[in-house]
């Protein structure tokens, strides 16, 4: 598919994309997510979204927030509209919510053999911070994760 001129939308993901959401996240990952935990996410609340341009769904993310961090669980564009802006688009999104929902870090995994995806972040200041061992399916059996942390706010010390 060619994309044409499009407004690229960023909105609140909702139960009726779900479908769409499970195709772009099929077609963009070899170990995609169940269309049943995207429900689940949806479910517990957690700062779901998707991209629409050409209005249709061409990407998703999904951020959940404990005490004082996030975490990007997920964050997909579909392959037929990669190298546009949108994934770095949703990416702002979620910093932008992490840090108005009162996060001082956000941290997320990705596999070293993801070059787009580890280009992307850490254009866009994310810095590695450690590594799971065997965190990811593969087909030769497991990859590991870099774990990379965003740093919204730095935070003094306690007792200072």
């Amino acid at each position: 598919m060619v994309a044409r001129a499009f407004l690229p939308v960023i909105r609140p993901m909702r139960p009726a994309d779900l479908a769409l959401v499970e195709g772009v996240e099929a077609r963009a990952y070899d170990y995609p997510w169940s269309i049943n935990i995207f429900r689940d996410c949806l479910r517990m609340g957690y700062e779901c979204w998707v991209q629409l341009a050409t209005e249709r769904v061409v990407g998703h993310c999904v951020l959940a927030m404990g005490p004082g961090e996030a975490h990007v669980l997920n964050l997909a564009i579909d392959p037929d509209w990669h190298n546009r802006g949108l994934g770095r688009a949703l990416l702002e999104r979620l910093l932008t919510r992490a840090e108005e929902l009162g996060a001082e870090s956000v941290f997320l995994e990705v596999r070293p053999s993801n070059a787009p995806a580890v280009h992307l972040y850490r254009a866009t200041g994310f810095r590695r911070v450690g590594r799971r061992r065997d965190y990811y399916p593969a087909e030769d059996g497991r990859e590991d994760a870099l774990v990379l942390r965003y740093t919204l706010r730095e935070v003094a010390p306690a007792g200072r």
